[in-house]
């Protein structure tokens, strides 16, 4: 599916520093240095937000998982008005192409949290999913769902 991520591109805030460019996370509400997949992963929040309208206090960028012994990072976790997990999000640079290693890593990030949904997006792709936990089968969706209220 193709999200036409880049018309949010005007909704993000970039701003030089020593350090080269910088773009202001929302969420975190912090400046980071601009990197490609974090261009990816600020303008896939935008898209949340803005067409989708995801609550902003539901999102979690770069959320902490402990996954059996190890500590990982996923780019974005929402939550549903109950603070259940709902949607998890992989970002890619847009050099690297969305596969079923992609997928892997999104499908171990999900092991302790079971979201209903798995986003996987590089900015020029994005595949979505909705798992059936009780069949163990998931089924490619035609749209990112909207959030759920």
């Amino acid at each position: 599916m193709d999200l036409s991520l880049m018309r949010f591109k005007d909704l993000l805030q970039l701003r030089q520093s020593a350090e080269g460019t910088a773009i202001y996370d929302p969420i975190r509400k912090k400046w980071l240095v601009l990197q490609p997949e974090e261009m990816v992963r600020q303008l896939a929040v935008m898209y949340l937000l803005e067409e989708k309208h995801y609550n902003k206090n539901r999102i979690k960028v770069e959320k902490s998982l402990r996954i059996n012994t190890l500590s990982k990072r996923c780019d974005v976790l929402v939550y549903d008005q109950d603070m259940r997990p709902f949607l998890l999000v992989e970002c890619k640079a847009p050099r690297v192409k969305i596969t079923e290693a992609t997928f892997r890593q999104l499908a171990a990030y999900n092991l302790p949290l079971r979201v209903p949904y798995l986003l996987a997006v590089n900015g020029i792709a994005a595949y979505c999913c909705q798992m059936d936990y009780e069949r163990e089968t998931w089924a490619l969706l035609d749209d990112v769902p909207d959030y759920p209220g």
